[in-house]
Order: structure tokens, then C-alpha cells, then sequence
């Protein structure tokens, strides 16, 4: 407590006596609870009087003195200093290290958690840090949990700042030397000196370098913290984040893979479209094995059909905001090469109400079950009958020919001379036969080998360099048929990207991006064949997606359900409101952004992505740079 605080609250007492208030405040004082001059000093010498600071005041015994006004002359500069009071140190582990600064009073209410710093070093080399705590810290050695001091505050409508101490923990995360374009950083390995000014980062090329974000690259958002873009004196006064995607700087993180998590109503839709509109950019272009230049292909799975919207311009992204979109280099406008591959279905109609991209049918023909018995193994099929499955596949086919269809195969398992001989050789039991025909038999009809192009003749259509697929699948039934044509068409592309001997050059050349939707419900672990069969195929397309020029885009609200072997293999993950505690625990990003992903609002995400930059706090695009929503 300060002498200020005896003198303010004796004053009080004082005009109430003097008044003939009989209140609390002149029985605090007046019943001895507290002596305003006992163990202080005398009274400021300006105290209670309209006299200037500098000015000689009257002295009861030496006549008069001089005060002199305690404000320092001149401009302050930067939030406050680096404190030694409580420690100064770095080291190798973040535990030991103690990095705390003062923030004057008038910087106080400005600084927030997580906000970026400079500190700077008499060479001219800075300190990269952010704020990880705040606190209030005594100022002097008196105890504020006291009646008289509570009370006297709750008289007040104002906080005296100057009581106490506002300390400012620094996390330091990397040194940055040199200027301009050769602008670098490297490990933290200095500490500061105590008193060094510490300044919020204003400089766009600072903070990028500070948290190794790329200047090209695809465009996720603008940085922030706690909900508010970061700013800078550049104009624009925003920071772009941008993911690289150059062979120059190693793998493009395309070619390593992207999640999307995010709730329902969290703008992951909005956010996935777009991202997926920057790699379709006319001027983004990726090496070929030959050595050729081509544009990316992106086929997308859509089960609430929103994707094929990015056909058609947005009409709420007006001149301006297009004119700001394009200063800062992000691709935005539909995507005139979009077409929407409508999977034929038996008594399944596709509306496709929402968009005006070009419609193209197709059906799966049962042929693809050779190369993915998958397809039709089901969910209950243990470890003895999947064998089973395959020996019947391999005679079926063999008999005949790429030509056989699904019907064929129903009345091939018919026949009783095949259960006979099958189970007299010792290659497939009886039991075991008839579980097997109870599981094909189980998958629902009209899904192969309906009246439209099949899937494997339609390779250059689904496959353009450029160009957008998609394969809507909301007009299906039923979840199973869903299932069947995600996997078959993804697999499809899987296997020609990763076999030695592809079935078709367009897909195995052409750089391919396949974004999946509600992935949870494709890509689970689950116990039993088919599951383990299907994740086993999309985890070797995740290791080999670099080599090969395949990524996987994966966009889901339950991140915790995707099989774990996928999503070991993603490099980027970007989250949006979540507020189950499981799938924030499974997206595994720092405790420190992971505390703040229950409260982001729409559009506000925290991307992790190890080899691009340090994990950060961004806020998407408000409006959709294609057509978005009904």
C-alpha cells in the first residue's frame, strides 16, 4: 500500500468529518482503525493541492523545496523493458528458461497472450518472442488483501496502475539477423540485456522470418492472436500465411498432405474450398516425371454437394474486396473446368440444383472388385474368409473376363458344383463358402455396372491437369453405397499413381490432389478386413505420395476416428472449432493453441505444420472466394 493510499482515504475521512457525515468512511478512520501519518512519511508536497509539479511549495521547517515533475522527457518507445528482477535467462530447455519484461502503464491494456515481440541486441541482431503470461506483481511491500485497502477500492472507480508491477513471461522462439531479403533466423542462443526495449513486431518480413513462414505459397489466412489479425506498418498492414509448394524448398506440403478438422458450423467448408481454389490457380504448376510443367488436378468427394459450386463466381465478393484479394496474390473467382461426376445409382436421382457445372454419369463397373475385393468383402469377414473371397474372385474372373458383372458373379456362387468341388479340394470349406455368399449378397444392388460410362473409361475426364472433379455422393441412399463409390474411385486413382505398370498415363502423370470429405467414415481403424485392407492402401499412398506427385487433402469433424497410420503421414493440419475434448487431443497440436480451438469463432483456425512455419493462430477469408451456401 502507498503513502498515496493513507493519504487519499484520510482525505476522505477528513471532508466527511468535517461535513457531519456520520458514514463507514469516517468511523473506519475516526474509530482508530488506521493513523494516516503513523510509520510514513510526510505527505507528497503537491498532495491535495492544484500547484504544479516544479513549483517551490512552503515547507513547515526549511521553508521551501522545489518538486520536480517524475515524467522522463522525451517519447517512450515500445511496450516496456526486459526485467532482470525476477531473472534473465535462456536455455536449451524451455523449462529453464526465465525471459520476463515490464510493461509500463500506458502499454497495459494493449498487450495480450500470445502477442509477437522484438527485443533487440546491441549488434543489431533481434529476439523473435511471443507473450505466454501475464500477471500483476507487488509494487511495494504492503499487504492489498486487507479490509481498509478493499474497501477503499471498492470507493473507487478507477485501478491504480502504478501500485503494482505488470509482468510480461517471453517465450523466446528464434533470433533474426540481417536485413531485407537476406533477412534470416536461427535457434534462440543469446540472451537479451537487461533494459533492452521490447516492442511488438510490426514489420511483415520480421514476423515471417521470426516464424519461418514462406512469402509464396498457398494462401491459408491472415495471422492473428487471440481472435484479432496482427498488424503491421506494410500495406497491406495484414500478414498473409501461406503453405510452400515448391519443389526449390523441398516436397511441396501438398504432395505430404493436409487435415481440415473442424465442427459443424465451423467454416471448414468455406475454408477447404477455399484453399483448394489456390492450388487450381492457372499459375500454380508442379514437375512431371518427364520433366514437363503441369497444372494440379483435384478430384474432391462431396456428400453434402457443396464442392461443384466452385464452378460459379461468388455474387457476395464484391469489386472491392476482389481488387484487395488480388494485391495480395490469392487465386479467387469460380473455377470454369469443375465437373461434377454423378455416380449412376438404381432409384437415385442427382438434383445438382446448386451449381452450373457441367454434369458427366458414370457407374462402377464390378470388374474393379479383381483389383479391390474390398469392395465387395463387407464389414464381416474375418481373416479365414477373405481368402475365401479371393480365390472365388480370381476363378469368377478368370471364367469371365474383365466383361463379368456383379449379377454374373451372384449366380456363379449359385452353382453347387463350385460349393462342391471348392470344399472337396480343401480350398475353400463349406461353411466357409456360404458365409462368404451371405456377405456379397449383402451388398445393397444397383450400385455396379449401371447404364452409364464406367469409371474406368472416364479416366481424362476425371483426371484433367487444372481441372476440378467432383464426385458428389449426397443423392445416394444408402451409407453403403456411399462407401463403395469413395473407395472405388479413390482407390482407382491410388492404385494407378503408386503401381509400376498403370492402367492409365493420365492419372499416373498428372499431378493429383484428392480431397475427401467426411474422411472419418473411410479412412477408421476398425477390426476387420475390409477396414485394415482399405487403410492399409491409403497409408502406402500417403508415404509414397511424395514421390509420386499424390496428396490427400482430408476434411473431417471427427479427426480421432481416422486411422492412425494415415495420420501419421500428414504435415499440415489445420483446425477450426472444435469442442469435443477427444479430437482435440488426437490433432496433436501445442497445448497452447489446443487451449484456445474450443472458443475460435467461424472462420478462425490454428494451423500446425512442422515444415512450413512455427504453429500459429490465423483467421480465414470471410468470404468465399467461389460460390458458397445456398
Amino acid at each position: 500500500m502507498t503513502l498515496e493510499d493513507f493519504t487519499e482515504f484520510a482525505d476522505e475521512a477528513d471532508e466527511s468529518a468535517a461535513s457531519g457525515r456520520d458514514d463507514e468512511s469516517s468511523t473506519a478512520v475516526g474509530d482508530g482503525d488506521v493513523d494516516p501519518n503513523a510509520d510514513s512519511d510526510r505527505p507528497a508536497p503537491n498532495a491535495g493541492s492544484d500547484r504544479p509539479a516544479g513549483e517551490p511549495v512552503p515547507d513547515a521547517d526549511s521553508g521551501s523545496f522545489t518538486a520536480y515533475d517524475v515524467e522522463p522527457a522525451g517519447d517512450d518507445r515500445g511496450l516496456g523493458v526486459v526485467s532482470v528482477s525476477q531473472g534473465l535467462r535462456v536455455a536449451e530447455e524451455d523449462d529453464e528458461t526465465t525471459l520476463k519484461a515490464f510493461v509500463t502503464t500506458g502499454n497495459r491494456e494493449a498487450v495480450r497472450l500470445g502477442t509477437y515481440l522484438l527485443v533487440p541486441y546491441p549488434d543489431g541482431e533481434r529476439l523473435f518472442c511471443r507473450i505466454t503470461g501475464l500477471e500483476y506483481a507487488q509494487e511495494f511491500r504492503s499487504d492489498d488483501a486487507t479490509e481498509i485497502h478493499a474497501r477503499r477500492q471498492m470507493r473507487r472507480d478507477d485501478f491504480a496502475e502504478r501500485d503494482y508491477k505488470f509482468m510480461a513471461e517471453l517465450e523466446p522462439m528464434s533470433v533474426i539477423y540481417g536485413d531485407g531479403d537476406d533477412m534470416k533466423r536461427r535457434m534462440t542462443d543469446r540472451v537479451p540485456k537487461p533494459g533492452a526495449i521490447v516492442e511488438e513486431a510490426a514489420d511483415d518480413a520480421e514476423i515471417k522470418t521470426g516464424l519461418k513462414i514462406p512469402d509464396d505459397g498457398i494462401f491459408l489466412g491472415h495471422l492473428s492472436v487471440g481472435g484479432e489479425k496482427v498488424r503491421t506498418a506494410a500495406e497491406p498492414p495484414t500478414v498473409d500465411y501461406r503453405v510452400q509448394d515448391d519443389y526449390a524448398d523441398g516436397d511441396p506440403l501438398a504432395f505430404r498432405h493436409t487435415l481440415v478438422a473442424g465442427g459443424t458450423g465451423s467454416g471448414k467448408t468455406h475454408a477447404s474450398k477455399n484453399v483448394l481454389r489456390q492450388y487450381l490457380d492457372s499459375d500454380r504448376t508442379y514437375p512431371t516425371g518427364d520433366g514437363r510443367e503441369s497444372q494440379m488436378a483435384v478430384v474432391q468427394f462431396d456428400p453434402q454437394d457443396e464442392y461443384a459450386q466452385m464452378h460459379d463466381d461468388n455474387p457476395a465478393l464484391d469489386a472491392d474486396t476482389a481488387r484487395r484479394l488480388e494485391r495480395e496474390g490469392i487465386a479467387h473467382g469460380g473455377h470454369d473446368d469443375t465437373v461434377a461426376l454423378v455416380p449412376r445409382v438404381a432409384n437415385a436421382t442427382y438434383p445438382g440444383e446448386g451449381h452450373r457445372a457441367e454434369r458427366v454419369e458414370f457407374t462402377i463397373p464390378f470388374s474393379l472388385a479383381q483389383d479391390m475385393p474390398w469392395l465387395v468383402a463387407g464389414s464381416g469377414l474375418n481373416e479365414n474368409q477373405y481368402p475365401a473371397l479371393l480365390t472365388l474372385l480370381n476363378r469368377f474372373f478368370r471364367d469371365y473376363g474383365d466383361s463379368g458383372t456383379y449379377r454374373q458373379f451372384l449366380s456363379y456362387l449359385d452353382d453347387p458344383a463350385l460349393k462342391e468341388e471348392l470344399d472337396e479340394s480343401g480350398r475353400v470349406h463349406e461353411a466357409t463358402f456360404d458365409a462368404v455368399k451371405r456377405r456379397v449378397r449383402g451388398i445393397p444392388g444397383g450400385v455396379f455396372d449401371q447404364d452409364a460410362k464406367p469409371i474406368t473409361e472416364l479416366d481424362h475426364t476425371l483426371v484433367r491437369p487444372g481441372g476440378l472433379s467432383v464426385i458428389p455422393t449426397y443423392h445416394l441412399p444408402t451409407s453403403r453405397q456411399k462407401e463403395i463409390v469413395v473407395l472405388a474411385v479413390a482407390g482407382l486413382l491410388v492404385d494407378d499413381k503408386l503401381s509400376n505398370d498403370p492402367k492409365s498415363d493420365r492419372i499416373e502423370e498428372t499431378p493429383l490432389l484428392i480431397g475427401m470429405d467426411e474422411a472419418h467414415n473411410f479412412l477408421s481403424d476398425a477390426d476387420n478386413v475390409q477396414a485394415r485392407k482399405v487403410v492399409q492402401t491409403f497409408t502406402e499412398a500417403a508415404k509414397q505420395g511424395r514421390k509420386e506427385r499424390l496428396g490427400l487433402f482430408l476434411i473431417t469433424q471427427d479427426p480421432q476416428d481416422i486411422a492412425e497410420s494415415v495420420f501419421k503421414q500428414v504435415n499440415t493440419k489445420i483446425v477450426l472449432n472444435l469442442g469435443d475434448e477427444d479430437a482435440i487431443q488426437s490433432v496433436n497440436i501445442p497445448s497452447n493453441l489446443a487451449g484456445k480451438v474450443p472458443y475460435m469463432e467461424k472462420g478462425q483456425m490454428v494451423v500446425y505444420s512442422p515444415d512450413n512455419s512455427e504453429p500459429v493462430e490465423l483467421i480465414g477469408l470471410s468470404t468465399c472466394v467461389t460460390r458458397h451456401g445456398r
